[in-house]
């Protein structure tokens, strides 16, 4: 397993071996004790799935609030998706820093990003699928988002993006009050 620290501390771009044959490949798509030993040493207490049925679908950036803020590590089980976060710890050095990745089924990439950023993706092909872990159950009443467009991030769309009304209307990061402190419960 190979793991890279980004620019952004505490994010880490993973890339799990694959063993192959001719009838396809296995791999690994998490392992506590090796996880642990690359830093990510949190206990995952949900797994979600999600498809996008089109090519330009946007979702994010979304966060879930302490006491119920969550970390995730996030890969693309089909398609392909440009994942993206935003630091948005108040205080952190990268504060309002964004990166973006390529996770793809065929490259099987992971991304850990930890709590206290915020968290989207666009989809590059139809009929993607996001699968991630989560570090705290779902809870509606501490979830929010930035608004996409308001971070300086270059989504690599060649098409106007397919948005939900709650994406749509979320708060600019220019005027966002964020509930995280860095070092604090990040």
């Amino acid at each position: 397993m190979t793991n890279k620290f980004l620019t952004i501390s505490s994010l880490q771009l993973l890339s799990p071996p694959r063993f192959g044959d001719h009838r396809g490949y296995f791999g690994e798509t998490y392992h506590r004790r090796r996880y642990a030993k690359m830093g990510i040493d949190v206990d995952f207490v949900q797994d979600n799935h999600s498809l996008s049925k089109d090519r330009g679908t946007l979702r994010g950036l979304h966060f879930q609030a302490p006491p119920h803020a969550q970390g995730k590590l996030v890969r693309c089980g089909r398609g392909a998706i440009f994942d993206v976060v935003v630091d948005i710890r108040r205080g952190s050095p990268a504060y309002g820093q964004w990166e973006g990745f390529d996770l793809t089924a065929e490259n099987g990439h992971q991304l850990y990003v930890p709590v206290g950023f915020a968290h989207g993706f666009v989809t590059l092909v139809p009929d993607s699928e996001i699968v991630y872990k989560c570090t705290d159950y779902y809870a509606p009443e501490t979830e929010g988002a930035v608004r996409w467009d308001s971070c300086g991030i270059d989504w690599q769309l060649s098409v106007d993006p397919i948005l939900s009304e709650k994406d749509v209307g979320a708060t600019a990061l220019a005027d966002f009050n964020t509930p995280f402190v860095y070092g604090e419960n990040s």
